[in-house]
């Protein structure tokens, strides 16, 4: 049996992640092979077939953790007894800064999305929908309330929030002008003002 950790405590299904994170980084997923991965986490190709089926899987594990973190913080600020806007604009600043947080993972998996098979790449799709249909429902909530103006689709505004979102890999940098907070907090303020009646 494969172990769970190795001689320092570092779960290896992390040290696989964060080793084939840094790889296709700095690499690209195609030209980063199985042997480089276990070599740089310090575990045998055994380890990494134990965790994962093949080099692809970790590469959608590389996206579905931070969706999955994402998912979880927008069900929190969704299920929050506060006004719509309170929520809406706490899960807009939120994904803004996980992704930040998260922007290798971003990268990566923008880049190289089309490696994922036909069936890996429908169950992301899924993930990403469930996800952008649950941000959309605040949205929608907030114009039927009379919160904010309906005269833009739903649909149309959450896809322009996240438009800004899955390009943020391509220019922010941690050693630019902004913080995380900060360009969460703008690009949150224009999506609210975009939606004021």
């Amino acid at each position: 049996m494969a172990r769970t950790t190795d001689g320092d405590g570092a779960p290896v299904p992390q040290r696989l992640l964060a080793a084939a994170t840094r790889l296709f980084a700095e690499r690209g997923y195609d030209r980063t092979s199985v042997q480089e991965i276990v070599e740089a986490a310090g575990v045998t190709k055994g380890a990494l077939y134990h965790y994962f089926g093949s080099k692809e899987d970790l590469l959608q594990e590389v996206y579905a953790r931070v969706l999955r973190i994402q998912q979880e913080r927008l069900d929190a600020y969704a299920n929050a007894d506060e006004p719509v806007e309170r929520r809406l604009r706490g899960a807009a600043a939120d994904v803004v800064v996980t992704t930040i947080d998260n922007l290798d993972d971003a990268a990566i998996f923008f880049r190289s999305m089309h490696h994922l098979s036909p069936e890996k790449h429908k169950q992301v799709r899924a993930e990403r929908r469930r996800y952008h249909e649950r941000f959309r429902a605040l949205v929608e909530e907030g114009q039927r309330s009379g919160v904010f103006s309906s005269a833009t689709p739903a649909d149309l505004v959450v896809d322009y929030h996240f438009g800004s979102v899955h390009h943020l890999s391509t220019w922010y940098s941690p050693d630019g002008p902004l913080t995380p907070k900060q360009v969460a907090d703008h690009l949150a303020d224009m999506l609210l003002r975009a939606l004021r009646p």
